[in-house]
């Protein structure tokens, strides 16, 4: 099971940080934005809320392997295929949870309001100076909301990682595999106990974002 519990801290951990990278700035373009391309953008932001994994997973296989519309580009690099490799279950995670991250951070952005905005840029800050010495402390909370979300989500994951990973131990068996495996070979006391030690990260994990929520809303209040 070690392999797995690392491999699986890994990928959340890189995964995490991606999101962070990626989705932070999404969300204030989201946050801010008044264009009707905001409103088809956040649409595809959600889709993985609501798409069955194992249909987001069948995806990106197609996508990520040796024939699919990234093949040409790959090649490039010298690979073949990111399907049923490490890049492949990252790939694939940051996009699952995608929305995990960026809608906790849009909240948190347009829950600023513009006053903050308005003050730094009578005061002659840049955009850029604003976003990162105003807007950024100030949505704080949802950015931890959405770490936190995100990491968990990552962590719990099993149709995606299946779907584009496959079941190699040591390369792409994530903790989710392991207990599905075990299950399916009747190793019911593995598989009570690591069903068990999920169940406690998912309560400390919910505990978390509760008390990051009500810190957030009593400075906004």
């Amino acid at each position: 099971m070690w392999p797995a519990v690392v491999l699986t801290l890994e990928l959340a951990s890189v995964t995490t940080a991606v999101l962070i990278l990626v989705g932070t700035p999404l969300a204030w373009w989201l946050a801010r934005s008044k264009s009707w391309a905001a409103d088809v953008i956040t649409t595809i932001v959600a889709l993985p809320i609501v798409l069955p994994p194992t249909t987001l997973g069948f995806y990106l296989l197609v996508a990520l392997g040796p024939y699919g519309p990234f093949a040409s580009l790959l090649s490039l690099f010298g690979l073949r295929s990111l399907a049923f490799s490490f890049t492949g279950l990252v790939i694939g995670s940051v996009i699952y949870s995608l929305p995990f991250m960026v809608q906790p951070i849009r909240n948190a952005f347009r829950a600023i309001g513009d006053a903050p905005l308005e003050v730094a840029a009578t005061l002659r800050a840049s955009p850029l100076d604003a976003f990162f010495s105003i807007a950024v402390p100030l949505a704080q909370g949802g950015i931890f909301t959405g770490a936190i979300l995100s990491f968990a989500h990552t962590i719990g994951e099993f149709g995606v990682v299946l779907m584009i990973g496959g079941d190699i131990p040591g390369k792409t068996e994530v903790l989710s595999i392991v207990l599905f495996n075990d299950v399916e070979t009747m190793q019911w006391n593995n598989a009570y106990t690591l069903s068990a030690c999920m169940l406690l990260f998912a309560f400390i994990v919910v505990v978390a974002t509760t008390l990051i929520e009500r810190r957030s809303s009593r400075r906004f209040s």
